[in-house]
């Protein structure tokens, strides 16, 4: 296999590649060529680079497909596979955050110092309204989505070699998980007890359930004695609508309710019914434990800004509706609950995620651990002592 290179003019070059044998039809080598810019030794060392790809199985044509061309052609190959929600979060990244950095870029010609620019412009002025940086965990996410297109660019065989795998990702410091203590949520719960939004905080706060999960479960899912929940199913936003999804772990699990759950729930299936017969609507297994007046589900979304609206009016600290989650693990870990048995809980698909959300947690959990300890010990030696 042969090539070699001709100037065109003045530092730019044309890298001409034998590829193969003569055209049958027209006698004529088969030949590939690519542009190069720079010195007459770098062209002829691109040229030699180009050949050992060529040998060694992993060249790849040259293509005129941009970037941005190829990324919407990943998205059209990825969406069937995704959930809706992931597709547009892809496609949001893909179309608003990258594109406008390196869309216009060839895609073969793609390399790894210039993916870092494109990083490092995202975090000083990467904001479509001209406002400044992105995020450092939003240029990490456009990273990875990045790394995970031109995967697959490699494996279709648009390029020998990912070349975001070898970028920079940016530092990013994870968020302080905020939750209430006991006093507070007590507080909490006194003060939106009249407003609809009581049973979906007893959930979170109290069970522990996401948002979604609040929003899919259903009075089927209820065990008849009130005594445990089966999550099932979890409630997504898209912009097409509400979907509903198995949970995020992928697998169902049982949540054990306490008494005062168990009171709170009796009270408000008996109280929900009511309000939708006297709609004419006739309440069953499938109707939400959480609905609108006429038993219609709730948009995650409308949630979410009624939590803010509601806690607004107290004068507790402004967390997410998330959060009230954190607040039930960071209670149930401070009460002394095993992490295996939060983790269960929680639906985490493992314990390491557990005791990596809520290491906070874990250090008056091991001062408790040691004076226990201790305490034994020292009865022990105690008892010893007395025996002599």
């Amino acid at each position: 296999m042969k090539g070699h290179v001709r100037e065109r003019s003045p530092g730019h070059w044309a890298i001409v590649l034998d590829v193969g044998e003569r055209d049958p039809k027209t006698g004529k080598k088969k030949r590939k060529w690519h542009s190069f810019k720079g010195t007459k030794r770098q062209a002829d060392s691109e040229c030699a680079r180009l050949i050992a790809e060529l040998e060694a199985g992993n060249y790849v044509a040259p293509s005129k497909q941009t970037v941005a061309q190829f990324l919407d052609e990943w998205l059209a190959f990825v969406g069937p596979s995704v959930a809706p929600k992931t597709l547009e979060r892809y496609t949001e990244i893909c179309r608003k955050t990258i594109a406008p950095q390196i869309g216009d870029v060839i895609l073969s010609k793609l390399k790894t110092d210039r993916i870092d620019t494109a990083l490092t412009t995202m975090l000083t002025a990467g904001r479509r309204d001209g406002e400044g940086g992105l995020s450092p965990r939003t240029v990490h996410h456009a990273r990875r989505v990045l790394i995970k297109a031109l995967g697959q660019a490699v494996t279709w065989e648009r390029l020998s070699k990912n070349p975001a795998n070898a970028t920079t990702p940016p530092k990013v410091e994870r968020k302080k998980m905020l939750a209430y203590d006991a006093a507070q949520t007590a507080e909490l719960l006194e003060a939106i007890r009249p407003t609809r939004m009581f049973i979906p905080t007893v959930l979170a706060v109290m069970c522990g359930l996401r948002r979604g999960e609040i929003l899919a479960l259903r009075w089927r899912n209820v065990s008849d004695n009130l005594k445990a929940l089966s999550i099932v199913e979890s409630a997504e936003q898209t912009k097409d609508g509400v979907r509903y999804k198995e949970p995020k772990s992928g697998r169902a699990r049982t949540v054990a309710l306490s008494s005062t759950v168990l009171a709170e729930l009796r009270a408000h299936r008996v109280r929900q019914a009511e309000e939708q017969l006297r709609l004419g609507v006739r309440p069953d297994g499938d109707s939400f434990v959480v609905a609108q007046y006429d038993g219609q589900p709730i948009q995650p979304r409308s949630l979410t800004h009624e939590w803010v609206r509601i806690v607004g009016k107290t004068s507790l600290p402004r967390i997410r509706f998330h959060d009230l989650r954190h607040t039930h693990a960071s209670q149930m870990l401070a009460a002394g609950v095993h992490p295996k048995v939060a983790s269960e809980r929680l639906g985490h698909s493992t314990i390491g995620i557990t005791l990596d959300l809520y290491s906070h947690v874990m250090p008056g959990m091991q001062a408790d651990a040691a004076e226990q300890v201790d305490a034994a010990l020292q009865a022990a030696i105690s008892a010893s002592r007395k025996a002599k």
